[in-house]
């Protein structure tokens, strides 16, 4: 038995038999040709590149068919290197210069692109790379005559286990046969964990050695909560991970009841439950689990979905799409939160400045306020189609006043510029922030005074506040909401709104948890955003439950003095008014 530790990318736990792939890097022998049989290799690229063509835009379609538009979009930049004519110019060069097969004249071209992106200082820029191997291998299967079948002659459920994952073989899976996935490299910006996440199939990345420790046919666990992967459980580790799957979906068919019924205290205290999305087409299911609105529309796959920043029209397209379909309820965007170093900008963005330590550096606001001209086009899109129903905007990773202000001096400028041109948008448009660090919570006080609303990021003020990077196995356990500080900073986010009756919302992974709930509600929150898939199970708690009995918990909680100790007391309380909960620490080892 191994127990392997990655970065998880999409949620969901998975019990299967493991197929193993290969990384399908052909070695082109450097075969020459005779001066007569160029235009014959000519013709054999011209055929290979238009059926490549040909798959790609079947794939884009099936892609945009099943998961939606934004994410079909990744495909765009395959099809623009296939019709590329410095690229096709570059491989008819040295099939006519060398005389050299097409095979390899694709082969050699490839590789150099490939290099030169490995090369590249900038993190996005370099994950490029992977779409030069995607089309490189398949213009030689249209070459050679080799296609894929381990996948496609699958008749059982299988968890797929790889080095990687091009974007065309993780957006063309199956889900009736393939439901987990499990990757050497990646990161949780990567199109693999993007793409899972949209299919709903549960995935863990970095992982660095899954590849050389499980074989095909091995029985696999592959925990995507926590970012675990078991290879070869013993019976006591399969036993309980397949009652946690049991129980998981029983409790989830239990839950579906709860859809339509309000999210209610026992002593009649509303809570608002919204959902956290990344696309539009995410917005049905979240309203199907009992989300009322969305309180976080995160807008960065508009930008890593393509070669280019997305047009102020793309970009309101997207938007109007998420207002149509919520008919009415509201919608909460986030302004772009992404650095330099995972956003390419062919225009005014320095993606060549290196950053040490990008959590630390240019990024979210602080990028935005440094590329005015990125940041007015996505105020421009969200203000035009603020008049097709309720919105507001949120600023993310706000660390002082003058950064707030500067914001809205831009908010406004953009509001002078619409009015001058004669184009309709909502000037009352409510502008809130996110609380994520710790100088944003120690200063709520003062930075109420300049917002409509708060929204308490947990994720990064948990990763700020414990100096731990979240997506690092190595100090993962360190992570922990229930850390008196993070918990000490939330309950003076509340404090300081409540002096001025502002509205607050949380919109991290912790407000997921059940058994953050009660504290929670305790502390006083009222509005809560989360993961659809958690919505039900945190409805049920809070239907249980009386605000009374929150406080005592909340009081009790925040006079303990370790994690350990708070999250121990939180999931005791839990269980006691709901036996059937499945805690994130349900299944650690």
């Amino acid at each position: 038995m191994e127990t392997l530790k990655g970065i998880p990318v999409s949620p969901g736990v998975a019990i299967s038999r493991a197929v193993v792939l290969d990384a399908e890097r052909h070695v082109i022998p450097r075969r020459r040709v005779s001066m007569n049989q160029v235009p014959g290799e000519l013709s054999r690229l011209q055929q290979a590149l238009e059926r490549s063509r040909g798959d790609v835009e079947q794939l884009r379609e099936q892609t945009a068919a099943t998961i939606g538009e934004d994410l079909a979009k990744i495909f765009d930049a395959h099809q623009a290197m296939l019709e590329d004519p410095h690229v096709i110019q570059q491989i008819e060069r040295r099939i006519k210069t060398d005389l050299v097969c097409a095979e390899y004249a694709v082969y050699a071209v490839m590789r150099g692109f490939a290099e030169r992106f490995r090369q590249m200082e900038n993190r996005f820029v370099r994950e490029r790379v992977h779409d030069v191997w995607d089309l490189e291998r398949r213009i030689l299967r249209h070459l050679i005559g080799r296609t894929r079948k381990d996948l496609e002659e699958l008749t059982q459920p299988a968890v797929v286990i790889a080095h990687d994952l091009t974007p065309s073989q993780t957006a063309s899976l199956d889900k009736e046969k393939i439901i987990a996935l499990a990757t050497d490299i990646g990161g949780q910006t990567s199109h693999t964990g993007i793409l899972a996440h949209a299919l709903g199939i549960p995935a863990i990345v970095g992982l660095e050695e899954v590849t050389s420790k499980a074989n095909p046919g091995d029985t696999v666990i592959i925990d995507g909560n926590r970012g675990l992967v078991i290879i070869d459980p013993d019976a006591a580790q399969l036993l309980e991970y397949r009652q946690s799957v049991k129980r998981i979906a029983e409790l989830e068919s239990s839950l579906d009841k709860l859809v339509d019924l309000p999210a209610e205290t026992k002593d009649g205290t509303h809570i608002t439950l919204m959902a956290n999305i990344e696309f539009p087409s995410e917005i049905q299911p979240a309203l199907e689990k009992g989300a009322t609105g969305i309180g976080l529309y995160r807008t960065e796959f508009l930008y890593l979905a393509s070669d280019r920043p997305p047009t102020e029209e793309q970009q309101y397209e997207a938007y109007k799409q998420a207002i149509a379909a919520l008919d009415g309820k509201p919608l909460t965007i986030r302004t772009l939160d992404l650095g330099a170093d995972k956003f390419q900008d062919r225009g005014s963005t320095p993606t060549n400045h290196v950053e040490r330590n990008p959590f630390l550096g240019c990024r979210s606001i602080r990028f935005c306020l440094q590329n005015l001209p990125l940041f007015k086009t996505q105020l421009r899109a969200i203000l035009r189609a603020s008049v097709e129903g309720p919105m507001r905007i949120m600023f993310p990773l706000i660390t002082s006043v003058m950064e707030l202000r500067q914001a809205r001096m831009i908010l406004n400028d953009v509001m002078e510029d619409l009015e001058d041109e004669g184009i309709a948008f909502r000037d009352d448009i409510p502008v809130g922030i996110m609380i994520e660090v710790p100088s944003a919570a120690l200063q709520a006080g003062t930075l109420r005074n300049d917002v409509d609303f708060f929204s308490i990021g947990t994720n990064d003020l948990i990763q700020y506040t414990l100096a731990v990077d979240r997506g690092n196995e190595r100090v993962a356990s360190l992570y922990s909401g229930a850390h008196p500080a993070v918990i000490q900073l939330i309950a003076q986010v509340l404090g300081a709104a409540r002096k001025s009756d502002l509205e607050v919302s949380l919109c991290g992974e912790m407000g997921g948890e059940p058994e953050y709930t009660m504290m929670l509600l305790g502390m006083g929150l009222r509005s809560l955003s989360i993961t659809p898939p958690a919505i039900p199970e945190v409805k049920k708690i809070i239907r249980i439950v009386t605000i009374d009995r929150c406080q005592r918990v909340a009081r009790k909680a925040g006079s303990l003095e370790s994690e350990r100790e708070v999250l121990n007391f939180l999931r005791a309380e839990t269980r006691r008014v709901d036996p059937d909960v499945v805690t994130s620490g349900a299944m650690e080892y």
